[in-house]
């Protein structure tokens, strides 16, 4: 089988290696188990790869390098139509080789890809959509516009769009799906102990006002004023970084908050097994990595109410859903804070659930997708 893969993510190459956003690339090598050839359309830049970048594991890569592009002001609009043509041409002519068109969205790649693959109606197709899939909720108009075409049989043929949650009145061939970092042999109880001395909350993500890591800071901050031992551990890096390290130097909470930049996934396993709360006031996600990823090992998830969130905290059960208003998360951080039961119930819900949805039980999903051709 030729599969080819349509993406925004940008690559690095060295050595011969193509490397990329590190949770992208292991999902992506499972898929790439069960092909023959690889072609793959993406943004190529210059550098070297960091803590948070992999490899694609696979003997038959074509890479087809195309320039980014965006239409975030006028003047990238009127560059990316120049830009446009290259990237239409190799969009094509990957699709047109292919047996199995994927594409990543949303994304600007994808937005092309969902375009171009309506020429394709007999080719088998898939779409990954890791953003919010919920209708109601406020998105740009690129992102409408790539979900209309998808979830539409009639301009989108033979393709499974797999989307993160369970949302009613769907077309047929949109799919509930969910991401697997851990393995089934990963899996182990990590009791979380010692709350009553020392609170420790981890944020895992990039630095960005759409991430809010700030608010979890402020979180932190009102919690460590009402008396509570806590430690907010942060890792990741972004545009938010600087204004961070001025908020913790203004309120003085350098013992309090510590800011670690990006780091392997070893080492953020390690962080979320110490851990009791991981935390992302975040205002959109798919299905947010970080949190699946600290339930597994435990942690008590303390995250907004968007896209699939909810049903992954079962509506509070299994962890804390935000207000977004200061006061009112603070209190409910202080209801699970004095009660230890109330906290170890959640931490072991949490766990449960996140454990379920392993590497395993993904690559075996993935590989009935790919048979039913």
């Amino acid at each position: 089988m030729k599969f080819a893969i349509i993406t925004h993510v940008s690559h690095i190459e060295q050595a011969g290696q193509f490397f990329g956003y590190a949770p992208y690339i292991y999902e992506m090598n499972i898929w790439l188990k069960y092909t023959d050839e690889v072609v793959i359309v993406a943004p190529l830049k210059k550098g070297n790869p960091t803590a948070i970048d992999a490899a694609y594991h696979h003997k038959k890569i074509q890479f087809r390098k195309v320039p980014d592009f965006n239409f975030t002001n006028f003047s990238n609009l009127i560059k990316s139509i120049f830009k446009l043509p290259k990237i239409v041409f190799q969009i094509f002519a990957a699709m047109r080789e292919a047996d199995h068109i994927h594409l990543r969205c949303p994304g600007n790649m994808g937005l092309i890809g969902c375009l171009l693959q309506i020429l394709f109606p007999g080719k088998i197709k898939t779409a990954k959509y890791a953003g919010n899939w919920d209708s109601k909720s406020k998105q740009p108009l690129t992102y409408r516009f790539q979900k209309y075409i998808l979830a539409n049989t009639f301009l989108t043929r033979n393709m499974k769009v797999l989307v993160y949650g369970e949302w009613p009145d769907q077309s047929k061939n949109v799919k509930s799906f969910f991401t697997a970092s851990y393995s089934d042999l990963e899996k182990q109880q990590v009791p979380k102990i010692n709350l009553s001395e020392a609170i420790s909350f981890v944020f895992a993500g990039t630095l960005t006002k759409g991430k809010n890591p700030l608010y979890a800071v402020e979180v932190i901050k009102d919690l460590a004023k009402k008396g509570y031992n806590v430690t907010l551990n942060i890792f990741g890096e972004g545009l938010e970084r600087n204004n961070i390290e001025k908020f913790i130097v203004t309120n003085h909470l350098e013992s309090v908050v510590f800011l670690h930049g990006n780091q392997s996934r070893e080492i953020l396993k390690g962080a979320y097994k110490k851990c009791h709360f991981i935390i992302l006031p975040s205002k959109s996600e798919g299905w947010p990595k970080a949190i699946a990823e600290g339930m597994f090992w435990g942690c008590v998830p303390v995250a907004t109410r968007i896209s699939c969130v909810p049903c992954m905290l079962d509506f509070g059960k299994r962890g804390i859903l935000l207000d977004m208003d200061i006061q009112s998360d603070i209190n409910q951080l202080i209801n699970i804070l004095d009660n230890e039961n109330s906290f170890l119930a959640k931490s072991k819900l949490a766990c449960e659930w996140s454990q379920v949805y392993t590497t395993d039980l993904f690559e075996k999903e993935i590989k009935m997708l790919l048979q039913q051709e």
